[in-house]
């Protein structure tokens, strides 16, 4: 009987050890990971923030575009949202009414025959995916395998929506560690897609953090929200719950589909893959890809956003 007893007192203790450190480690996850003397690396003076201002391509000129074909090496990691920008790039290399010539922003992997080399989809998953932090060291190894890429961009699916501060935080560590380790590279941030939540959800709440770092420490941004929110002509959405499908007022508007309705397509705008969206959103971010090529090769900008 008193085995009995000890062997349950202790199985009890066990189980009590158990639960507790279950609970710390749980309140850990919970835990705001601070940038607080954390080193923030700065690989120029100023940053560069891309988004709906960065969409007229026709302020691009054409040796900026040239120059960045020839110069650039990018790796770009996403799953399908971010599929957005390269599927526009495609349909924009086939866009009779593209500024200059639709041959000018033919894409590949490899940069052959004058096109500019983007490795799409050479390192799998996203900023998000399979976890939140793997991300970081298949771009090492990606990195180390190719010593002449010169830009490294990465996409979130949806993981902002339901990020905390420390989430954020980590990608904004793990992001500035990379550039630390490789000074040669630009490594482009992003900001996560539109989920209808407006201007107070804790999706907008998470990307003006990721805004605010770059800004704040001269990184290199696609703000892939940000163009979600406007329309070409500039009229703003957010603020009526837009989400990535250009659906607002609850979802008995869409911004894209009338625009297109109202305007010509082949002329005003291309029809192009885009996935969960609507061509135009698509086509805008393709405009913005290329502003952002030909910024990150040299080019100093025409009004960019600060």
């Amino acid at each position: 009987m008193e085995t009995n007893t000890l062997v349950a007192l202790v199985l009890a203790g066990l189980l009590l050890l158990l639960i507790g450190g279950y609970i710390i480690w749980m309140k850990s996850q919970d835990q705001t990971k601070s940038l607080e003397g954390e080193v923030i690396y700065s690989a120029q003076p100023f940053p560069i923030i891309i988004n709906h201002s960065s969409t007229n391509l026709s302020l691009v000129p054409k040796p900026a575009i040239e120059h960045a074909k020839e110069h650039l090496h990018i790796v770009y990691g996403h799953t399908s949202h971010g599929s957005q920008i390269t599927d526009g790039m495609t349909g924009l290399s086939h866009f009779s009414h593209a500024p200059y010539e639709s041959s000018l922003y033919v894409w590949n992997d490899g940069g052959t025959n004058g096109a500019l080399d983007l490795r799409d989809g050479k390192i799998s998953g996203d900023l998000g995916s399979p976890d939140r932090i793997s991300w970081a060291e298949r771009t090492r190894i990606y990195l180390d395998a190719n010593r002449d890429v010169n830009v490294v961009m990465w996409s979130w699916c949806g993981q902002v929506s339901t990020a905390k501060e420390s989430h954020i935080n980590t990608y904004l560590s793990l992001m500035n560690r990379l550039e630390s380790e490789y000074p040669d590279v630009k490594f482009v941030y992003m900001t996560g897609h539109l989920d209808g939540t407006g201007v107070s959800g804790n999706l907008n709440i998470r990307n003006e953090q990721i805004r605010k770092f770059c800004r704040e420490n001269n990184k290199i941004l696609f703000d892939f929200a940000d163009i979600e929110s406007y329309d070409p002509d500039g009229k703003y959405y957010l603020d009526k719950g837009s989400d990535d499908g250009c659906n607002y007022n609850g979802s008995l508007n869409n911004w894209a589909i009338d625009w297109q309705t109202s305007h010509r397509k082949g002329i005003d705008w291309y029809e192009c893959s885009s996935a969960h969206t609507q061509p135009l959103n698509a086509n805008q971010k393709a405009y913005a890809a290329w502003w952002l090529w030909a910024r990150l090769a040299g080019w100093e900008g025409s009004g960019d956003p600060a």
